[in-house]
């Protein structure tokens, strides 16, 4: 866990005026926005699937190339401030940055609430050990893999 925050930041500090530590910190690492979703154009609504985006590490639910990654995944969503009123729809329920968006509080398991990096694991919040490589599986058969989560 990073140790240059400022205590209970999430509590006090609105989202726009966050660290780069703390904005990354608010990530439970759960893997769930790096799901591939379907979202259907004639309703809006959104479906998770079990297929992972290709640079997601299974066991640890996070991004194996966070860094560069749009090296690799160019059209991987950049979350920010800016950017998250338009994109907060489709993300995890449990998400701290959707949470604290909608102006509700992270959950008791996060890691920030925990002190315990792995806690989102523990709690059964996560993704770990659930989902497939997009590479394995084609495009057209992604609704054959839809999971019970929704947005």
């Amino acid at each position: 866990m990073t140790t240059n925050l400022r205590p209970r930041f999430w509590e006090t500090v609105p989202l726009a005026k966050l660290t780069a530590s703390e904005w990354e910190a608010l990530c439970d690492g759960c893997g769930k926005c790096c799901l591939n979703k379907i979202e259907y154009e004639d309703t809006g609504e959104v479906d998770y699937t079990r297929i992972a985006c290709r640079l997601l590490d299974g066991e640890t639910c996070r991004c194996s190339q966070y860094e560069i990654r749009h090296q690799f995944v160019p059209d991987c969503v950049r979350l920010t401030p800016a950017t998250l009123p338009k994109i907060a729809y489709w993300m995890p329920r449990t998400c701290a940055y959707r949470l604290l968006h909608e102006g509700r509080p992270i959950p008791d398991w996060h890691p920030l609430n925990t002190g315990d990096p792995d806690s989102t694991h523990k709690s059964g919040n996560s993704v770990r050990g659930l989902t497939i490589p997009e590479f394995e599986v084609p495009e057209d058969d992604w609704d054959d893999y839809i999971i019970d989560e929704k947005p």
